[in-house]
C-alpha cells in the first residue's frame, strides 16, 4: 500500500472536512427548498471514502454506490461545483440538472452513481467488473451499499456470479447501524453482515470504518487480490451516520446520547488529533485549512446559485437522442 505520510493526514483532514461542510451546506439549502426531493447525507462515514481512495488507482478503478452519493464523485476527481449545481437542479450540474441528489454520476472520473433502487447497484458493480475482466483490464470496481441493501436477493446473485467468474470487484457494505430507521439487529438473526460472504467462500471481514487507516489497509488487500485475478472480497465497514437516513428522518429510533457517543470517535477528529500529536501542523495551520474549506464551500454554493436551470427542451433531447426514431408519431 502507498505509504501513509504527513501529507496523507493533511489531505485526509482537508478532504473529509470539506465533504462534511459541503453536505452541511446542502442540509442548509435543502431547508430553503433550493435542493428538492430527498437528501441523504454522509456525515460520519467519511473515513470509508478517504481510506478507499488512498488504496485505489484513480486512473482506472471504478466506484458505484447507493443514493448517499454526493462526496464520492468529488473524491474521485469531479468538480464539487458541478456536484452542488446538480443538487440544485442546474444545467451546469454533472447530469445537467436531470439527476439530482440521488443520481450523481461522472463517467469521466469512473463514478457510476448514485442509485435509488435499494441494492440495485450491487449486480451493476459486478457487471462493471465483468467488463474489465472481459476486456483484459486490471481495474477494480468498488461496489458500496448500505446495511439494509445487504438483505436484498440481488446481493446473493451477484456474490455467486462474482465468485464463479472471479470478478475484480470489492463489495463494501457501509453498516451505519440502521437501514433507514431499523437497527441491524432487527433485520436478521445475526449482526455480522460480513459473514454473508462465507456462504460463497468469498474472502470477507469487518473493518473499523471510523479510522481511514484501517479502511485503506483492508481495501488495499482486497484490490491486490482482485488485480491478481483471485476474485472478489466482501468488507463490512462498521461506521455511523450523525444525521438521519434522509432530511425527512425524525430519528425516533435512536437517542441523542447514542449519537454524541459516536461523535467521540469522529473520523475527522481522529485525523486532526494525529496531526497535532505528531506535529504535522499547528493549530494556526489547521485553522487556515478550516477557513479555506469554508471558502471552497461558499464558492460551490455561489456557482450553483448563479447557474441557470435547464431549458424544458433539454428533457426531450436527453430522452430521445435518435432524430429519425420510427416509433413516435
Amino acid at each position: 500500500m502507498k505509504k501513509i505520510t504527513k501529507q496523507t493526514y493533511l489531505d485526509w483532514y482537508k478532504d473529509m472536512l470539506f465533504w462534511r461542510k459541503f453536505e452541511d451546506k446542502l442540509a442548509s439549502v435543502y431547508i430553503q427548498q433550493k435542493v428538492r426531493g430527498f437528501l441523504h447525507l454522509y456525515n460520519g462515514q467519511e473515513a470509508i471514502l478517504a481510506g478507499a481512495l488512498h488504496a485505489m488507482d484513480l486512473t482506472k478503478d471504478k466506484m458505484i454506490t447507493a443514493y448517499r452519493n454526493h462526496v464520492q464523485p468529488i473524491g474521485m476527481g469531479e468538480d464539487p461545483k458541478k456536484v452542488m449545481a446538480e443538487l440544485f437542479g442546474k444545467v451546469t450540474g454533472t447530469s445537467k440538472g436531470m439527476g439530482g441528489s440521488m443520481h450523481i454520476f461522472s463517467k469521466e472520473f469512473r463514478f457510476y452513481g448514485g442509485h435509488g433502487i435499494v441494492g440495485g447497484q450491487i449486480p451493476l458493480g459486478a457487471g462493471l467488473a465483468f467488463a474489465d475482466k472481459y476486456k483484459g483490464s486490471d481495474a477494480v470496481t468498488l461496489t458500496c451499499f448500505g446495511d439494509g441493501a445487504a438483505r436484498q436477493g440481488s446481493l446473493h446473485e451477484a456474490f455467486n456470479m462474482a465468485m464463479l467468474w472471479k470478478l475484480p470487484v470489492i463489495f463494501i457494505v457501509e453498516n451505519n447501524g440502521y437501514a433507514m430507521g431499523t437497527s441491524v439487529g432487527r433485520t436478521a438473526n445475526h449482526e455480522d453482515i460480513w459473514k454473508l460472504g462465507l456462504g460463497y467462500e468469498m474472502p470477507c471481514g469487518p473493518v473499523d470504518a471510523m479510522n481511514p487507516i484501517k479502511v485503506a489497509e483492508a481495501v488495499d488487500e482486497a484490490i491486490q487480490r482482485a488485480r491478481r485475478g483471485d476474485g472478489p472480497t466482501f468488507l463490512e465497514m462498521k461506521t455511523y451516520r450523525y444525521r438521519g437516513h434522509s432530511m425527512s428522518d425524525a430519528q425516533h429510533y435512536r437517542t441523542k446520547d447514542e449519537v454524541e457517543e459516536y461523535k467521540k470517535i469522529d473520523p475527522i477528529t481522529q485525523v486532526k488529533d494525529v496531526i497535532l500529536e505528531k506535529n504535522y501542523a499547528t493549530e494556526e495551520e489547521i485553522s487556515a485549512i478550516d477557513k479555506e474549506v469554508k471558502k471552497m464551500v461558499l464558492e460551490c454554493e455561489k456557482f450553483a446559485e448563479e447557474s441557470p436551470f435547464p431549458e424544458t427542451q433539454q428533457m426531450y433531447d436527453m430522452v430521445y437522442e435518435q432524430e429519425d426514431y420510427p416509433f413516435i408519431s
